[in-house]
């Protein structure tokens, strides 16, 4: 985990990412997966980015690489705004993805060599077919692979040899900063760990820059040096690694961490878990003002009104609820 040198290489402003959804005969709702987020990740960093399923966390990372096309809001990096298709292109040269699933992200029909090589091909970043091969060679070493599997297919590998294959994939353009988006969530917990180390040594050797994506609360912690909190496409806190796990602020954030297991069994039972009432709402039906007053005990009539601001409370710690002063 690398330490960031307060230089912003992303800035997200009021991002938002809405899908037309068909109800009806020509009739068609906004779903809001992504609603006014905003967020920077400095040189060097890794953010981590939490939440339960549904709640926006690769739609965040998809339209953040312009995947999905976003509805409204800015995606800066380095200092200079992307907005224009030569603009999408050369940014996707310095930022990168690694997919959730090891098993579909792959070309079935490519070998190893092809599919790492394909971004190389596409940006046409090198000389002659020596100098493709020797880049594609020292890649697989990186993520700790021989040249013996350079000319195999993808089915002939487990889970998490299939995961190395697309982080080296992801390395061939030499990116600045990568969105993993839940790496490790398909692999056995024993393979979790060392892709989780190959991370952190991938950061160190390269200087690169994670927005990491996940729903695991002890990964995230392990690799983030800030982690950001979503629940229903907004971002409802926002502080350091440490600070957010031993004084979160937010009650969906209280209640996130509460279920964290504990290996000491003394501390697990002295633990208060925080369960919430009701189910997550529907995207396509989004309660008014806070999206998480319909679970949360505090809510009151202001919280129906309108969405609390993303204020900054501590230094560094930033906080969407209007009880958080009496909560705390």
């Amino acid at each position: 985990m690398s330490e960031n040198n307060n230089k912003a290489l992303i800035e997200v402003k009021n991002l938002k990412k809405y899908f037309d959804i068909s109800v009806g005969l020509f009739r068609s709702k906004p779903l809001k997966a992504v609603d006014d987020v905003s967020f920077t990740i400095n040189k060097g960093e890794t953010l981590g980015l939490v939440g339960e399923s549904g709640c926006g966390k690769t739609t965040v990372g998809r339209t953040l690489l312009n995947l999905y096309k976003p509805t409204s809001g800015e995606i800066w990096y380095d200092g200079k705004l992307i907005s224009t298709p030569a603009d999408i292109r050369e940014f996707r040269k310095k930022a990168t993805m690694v997919f959730q699933d090891p098993y579909s992200s792959l070309n079935p029909r490519m070998t190893v060599s092809d599919i790492i090589g394909e971004p190389l091909d596409i940006h046409k970043m090198y000389e002659n077919k020596q100098e493709r091969e020797d880049r594609i060679l020292e890649l697989m070493s990186h993520v700790g692979l021989n040249s013996e599997h350079a000319s195999r297919y993808a089915h002939e590998f487990s889970g998490g040899q299939r995961q190395r294959i697309g982080i080296a994939r992801a390395l061939a353009v030499n990116p600045d900063f990568i969105v993993c988006d839940e790496p490790v969530s398909a692999l056995d917990v024993s393979i979790q760990a060392q892709v989780i180390n190959m991370f952190g040594e991938l950061q160190e050797q390269l200087g690169l820059t994670y927005l990491f994506v996940a729903h695991d609360l002890l990964v995230v912690r392990h690799i983030s040096n800030r982690i950001a909190v979503m629940y229903l496409g907004r971002m409802v806190e926002l502080a350091e690694a440490g600070e957010i796990y031993d004084h979160p602020l937010h009650p969906y954030s209280q209640s996130l961490l509460s279920a964290v297991p504990v290996p000491d069994p003394k501390v697990a039972r002295a633990n208060k878990r925080i369960v919430l009432s009701g189910d997550i709402p529907s995207p396509l039906n989004a309660p008014s003002g806070c999206p998480f007053r319909t679970r949360c005990p505090h809510a009151t009539e202001q919280c129906a009104m309108e969405m609390p601001p993303f204020k900054e409370v501590s230094k560094g710690h930033f906080v969407a609820c209007y009880k958080v002063d009496e909560i705390n």
